[in-house]
């Protein structure tokens, strides 16, 4: 019986060490992401590293102000690998973000990265809310330079309270492609719609209020 328990137990063990020997990183210097390919992969297609070239680690007019002249009052200018090709594979992305006064980034959150917020201009008040059971809103007012984390997958928001001065933050992401979902678009906003029976009775409100949201989103 002894021997029977010492020989499952080594082969669990083997199975355990070899299911931790793996590569955690890049097997490449890099996998600048060839988007003419049609091939679907999770992520982008590498092209040969021999063609690679410095626009392919290129990304210029950061410094430039996106537009704010819309409804929130602000602009988010992403450089993912999307449009910087040689991020590809690499985990990380960086955005720019633009505040009019009182301009808003809504409630949001990025299914697949944590972002680090570091405040240029301005001041901004930002906040995230943690997951059930609590809910617990932990918010900051900043002032240039000071840094604020949003983790990963948690509800989040940008607000520049002042009235007179925008505001100009920089933020990086923990993934090539973060993605952004949007509460108020994503139940109000999807395609096809959400049955407005289903949205009253979520958030307590008569059918003819949740047909003006959707109509709007």
């Amino acid at each position: 019986m002894a021997t029977h328990y010492f020989f499952w137990l080594a082969i669990l063990a083997l199975a355990s060490s070899h299911s931790m020997a793996s590569d955690p990183d890049s097997l490449q210097d890099f996998c600048v992401a060839d988007r003419n390919s049609q091939v679907i992969v999770n992520g982008l297609v590498c092209k040969d590293p021999k063609q690679a070239q410095p626009a392919d680690f290129f990304f210029p007019g950061l410094n430039q102000p996106g537009s704010t002249t819309n409804q929130l009052g602000s602009n988010v200018t992403l450089v993912s690998a999307a449009n910087l090709p040689g991020l590809n594979t690499l985990g990380i992305s960086v955005a720019r973000l633009d505040f009019a006064p009182y301009g808003l980034i809504p409630p949001h959150y990025h299914p697949r990265a944590t972002e680090i917020l570091t405040l240029l201009e301005g001041t901004l008040y930002v906040g995230f809310v943690t997951s059930f059971p609590d809910f617990r809103l932990i918010s900051k007012i900043l002032k240039a330079g000071d840094v604020f984390v949003f983790p990963k997958g948690l509800v989040h928001f940008q607000f520049n309270q002042d009235g007179t001065k925008p505001a100009v933050s920089l933020s990086g992401l923990s993934s090539q492609n973060p993605g952004l979902v949007t509460v108020a678009n994503a139940v109000f906003g999807s395609n096809p719609p959400i049955w407005d029976d289903v949205l009253a009775k979520a958030f307590q409100l008569d059918k003819k209020t949740v047909d003006g949201l959707q109509a709007k989103f």
